[in-house]
């Protein structure tokens, strides 16, 4: 049967039409992106119109139909890949009261402190509020950008909008709602809301009586293979699709990555690099290191958690070089050419990618990206490969903080928009030592991960373990000794960048 998954990203959206049978496949057949806004505001706001979403869905959407000569009868389910702890405050009838809140958002440090800075405290958290949140989610709000902070920003700041608010609800269940009406969201997503009890799979009253936060506004759950409802007549004549096709839940990116991955056993790991990225493994037990700001949350495979390592600002800053240094009109592939003779090591420059600030291995929203040692024989095509080579050395760093609790496979796998490239796929390789896995169609992961837990409820699939089976490894990268000794001796140095500029960062972005 022939289903459409949609991945909601934070500057696009992918719609991938698949074939899934009862052979245990999921086909991807084609796919469409449409872009949209990410609109940076002044105040630390990072905000995104819902309804571009949906617009760019119906496009999308019709212009697949039509490039495959697929009918809209043939479509038997659409479910979704979704960006992950955004806030959208919604009325009774699902419309959008304000601009969407994007995890990037940082303007609720002031609610983030009342709440998480007082009292007495350890790692600079308020030490009871850290112990119950443990023992109820089994993770900790440990960020001015966290949902949370942004709901009590929004009811202090536009109390008007907020008295209007019937449910607060992430970017995947604003789309779910307007697609059948209802309002559910499942647990991967709402475990991120960190007042989702992971003991007893319920919202937690505890948390929310703490936290100050109206139980009222907190949606239904679900399962991500759970059908959230039928396709009202209204959204499947703005999709261009047939009216009561089933619509089901899906889940966070995160969570999705790691399934379209076939990172499904414990100790599995994928580095996801699209315009953010991470560094997610695949555990059997709720961990939290407050240290590294690394956590454990709920995973679309009930029996097994995604431990999470975030980076805020990934592809985006390959963008940003490519933009910044007169090189608008290359495409990524002449840009890659454009770097082919620069050595490992960019001839001396080491680059930061904390563009818009950093989650792990620390939380800082000041801090900024940095090109370091620049020299007078130094070229653009230097500046370019640092930029590649800081995500990936970053990547690495957050790596080594997750194997400060959890081992991690040999070899890894890699996703996302820049695993595409055989060059970036190599690079990492050789920043973190070990070898490099890429899929088939790495860009459309989540998508393929949406598609593969629609297999699992039509009964397709047995079980989402069943899932790493069909994802079929691509190509696999071995290390260069020798570049991967020129990247030890940069990674110190690296990680120091931040230790070194921290006051700086404050004192310029405060």
């Amino acid at each position: 049967m022939k289903v459409i998954a949609y991945d909601i990203g934070t500057t696009g959206l992918k719609t991938c039409l698949f074939n899934i049978s009862d052979k245990e496949s999921v086909q991807l057949i084609d796919g469409e992106v449409e872009d949209y806004g990410l609109y940076i505001l002044e105040n630390g706001g990072v905000e995104q119109n819902p309804t571009e979403w949906w617009d760019a869905m119906g496009k999308s959407t019709k212009r697949l139909l039509e490039k495959t000569g697929t009918d809209k009868s043939e479509i038997q389910g659409i479910s979704f890949c979704s960006q992950m702890q955004t806030l959208v405050m919604v009325d009774k009838e699902g419309a959008p009261l304000r601009p969407s809140m994007s995890c990037m958002d940082t303007r609720a440090d002031k609610q983030f402190a009342r709440y998480m800075k007082k009292g007495i405290q350890v790692e600079g958290l308020n030490l009871y509020k850290v112990f119950r949140f443990l023992q109820i989610t089994g993770v900790v709000s440990a960020s001015t950008k966290d949902p949370l902070w942004k709901y009590h920003w929004v009811k202090e700041n536009e109390p008007e909008i907020f008295k209007k608010t019937y449910k607060w609800l992430d970017a995947k269940e604003y789309l779910t709602c307007r697609a059948t009406g209802n309002m559910r969201v499942s647990r991967d997503v709402a475990s991120a809301t960190f007042v989702y009890d992971v003991k007893k799979g319920c919202w937690s009253k505890e948390l929310c009586k703490m936290l100050d936060i109206d139980m009222n506004h907190l949606p239904d759950l679900c399962d991500s293979t759970d059908k959230v409802g039928a396709l009202l007549p209204k959204a499947a004549e703005e999709l261009g699709l047939a009216s009561g096709t089933p619509v089901f839940s899906g889940g966070s990116d995160v969570s999705l990555c790691q399934v379209g991955a076939g990172c499904l056993e414990v100790g599995d790991a994928n580095f996801y690099s699209g315009t953010s990225g991470w560094v997610c493994t695949t555990v059997d037990k709720l961990h939290l290191d407050l240290g590294n700001i690394i956590g454990a949350l709920v995973g679309a495979d009930p029996d097994t958690y995604c431990y999470i390592a975030e980076l805020e600002t990934s592809g985006k800053c390959m963008e940003w070089v490519k933009d910044r240094i007169d090189l608008p009109e290359m495409d990524y592939d002449g840009l890659i050419d454009y770097i082919k003779n620069t050595p490992a090591g960019s001839n001396g420059i080491v680059f930061s990618p904390w563009m818009h600030g950093n989650r792990c291995p620390f939380e800082d929203p000041y801090a900024k990206g940095l090109f370091f040692n620049l020299g007078l024989h130094n070229r653009g095509s230097d500046l370019v490969k640092a930029v590649i080579e800081g995500v990936c050395l970053h990547m690495r760093w957050m790596l080594e903080a997750t194997e400060k609790t959890f081992k991690t496979s040999p070899k890894v796998r890699f996703t996302g928009g820049s695993a595409i490239s055989s060059t970036i796929s190599q690079i990492l390789a050789d920043v973190i030592g070990r070898e490099v896995e890429t899929i088939e169609n790495p860009r459309h992961v989540g998508a393929m991960g949406a598609a593969a837990l629609m297999a699992v409820s039509f009964e397709l699939i047995s079980d989402i373990k069943e899932i790493k089976k069909i994802i079929k490894v691509k190509t696999t990268y071995k290390p260069n000794p020798e570049n991967n000794a020129v990247y030890n001796k940069i990674y110190p140095v690296f990680k120091n960048l931040y230790k070194d500029n921290k006051k700086s960062y404050k004192a310029l972005n405060s």
